[in-house]
């Protein structure tokens, strides 16, 4: 079978990168890389494992696995030579290597170990000629960044079953049950609702456990009046969602409006700045002046955003220290937040779309009325 079109342009610009950086192949290890450019949806199932690796030169494109992948890669990776390794990679990659001619092999250095970069670099140095291993950062990970419309859509579809799951969660919460039980009702909803699995571990948290900006579900009861933090997200066709709402059970106070207020603002004011050509920079200051001018100085500590994609987690960032600069057809999250130690937190997070001329949010519960009804 042949690459499909989308795949094909994308492994011509990889081959591209590959004559400018004067490689002779790149060995592709990071799990969201390797379906990117091939299809294959092998999971590494923890940073030690590994489902496979693709070997991508100028003529030739190899999906390197085990057989517990094998007939999946046959399935999924169309246009790649399937090689089955019985004894590990460090065994099969010499004669790979030698039966395509490369002397200069680039790797995905974030995602190599020291210890098998040290057992790799050891049999292809034995090569006659001798294989060099050649470091390389975000070869893929740039063509990544910007999404095709399809992907756009794949991430609305995925945000779209996690925001149901979450308002059936909202009609379920009652004071006195415990965040733990409320991240499984969430969790649960998702799954029944389609998801293929989670971006990321559910987070509930109530009270004084939500100034924790990724706190970790516990056996606190939830109570009336006190804010209570979800942040949750659904894979759905291998892209990601992430979205965050802060809750209340009965009658806000001041200090809950104030804060929520300020954060939901934030939020807004960071959005109707964003479109191509803007700096993340710039994007972040936007958000973190309007809290500080709230009187929340130091009370907001991580990051505006970040990009998503087949990972939660992705290039473009809306941080203080990181300076990106947006361009047409990402998809990042907005992302603010408040954090009072002893009282706890408001974080409240959109996905939006980079366009040429400005932000196109996906989620539907924006605007959104924090007061949940029990």
């Amino acid at each position: 079978m042949n690459l499909n079109p989308t795949v094909q342009k994308r492994i011509t610009k990889i081959r591209q990168n590959l004559a400018d950086k004067e490689l002779d192949a790149l060995m592709v290890s990071v799990q969201e890389n390797r379906y990117y450019l091939s299809g294959f949806t092998g999971e590494d199932t923890q940073f030690d494992e590994s489902a496979g690796v693709l070997i991508i030169s100028d003529r030739h494109l190899v999906l390197a696995t085990d057989s517990r992948f094998e007939l999946q890669a046959q399935a999924e990776a169309a246009g790649f030579d399937i090689v089955c390794y019985k004894k590990g990679l460090e065994k099969e990659l010499p004669d790979i290597v030698k039966s395509l001619g490369i002397h200069r092999l680039g790797f995905e250095s974030v995602r190599l170990s020291h210890k098998n970069h040290s057992t790799y670099a050891d049999v292809l140095g034995k090569q006659k000629p001798p294989v060099d291993l050649i470091p390389t950062e975000n070869v893929v990970e740039a063509l990544r960044q910007c999404k095709s419309e399809d992907e756009i859509q794949r991430t609305t579809r995925a945000l779209q079953l996690a925001e149901k799951a979450f308002l059936q969660v909202l009609d379920a919460i009652r004071p006195g049950m415990t965040e733990r039980q409320a991240a499984w009702i969430l969790e649960k909803n998702m799954r029944e609702n389609g998801a293929q699995g989670l971006s990321f571990p559910v987070i509930v948290a109530s009270g004084p456990n939500s100034a924790l900006p990724h706190a970790i579900p516990s056996d606190r009861q939830m109570a009336m009046g006190e804010p209570i933090l979800f942040d949750w997200g659904a894979r759905l066709d291998e892209y990601c969602s992430d979205t965050t709402r802060t809750v209340i059970m009965g009658e806000p106070d001041d200090c809950f409006k104030k804060v929520f207020e300020t954060v939901v603002t934030a939020r807004d004011l960071a959005i109707e700045a964003i479109k191509a050509g803007a700096s993340g920079t710039q994007v972040d200051k936007i958000a973190r002046n309007y809290i500080n001018q709230n009187g929340y100085e130091n009370k907001f500590g991580h990051s505006l955003g970040h990009g998503t994609g087949l990972a939660v987690h992705e290039s473009p960032r809306l941080s203080p220290i990181k300076d990106d600069r947006l361009e047409a057809g990402m998809v990042v999250t907005v992302e603010p937040g408040i954090y009072l130690p002893g009282w706890g937190g408001v974080r409240m997070e959109n996905q939006v779309v980079v366009r040429q001329d400005g932000a196109q949010v996906l989620n539907d519960t924006t605007p959104f009325d924090p007061k949940v009804r029990v």
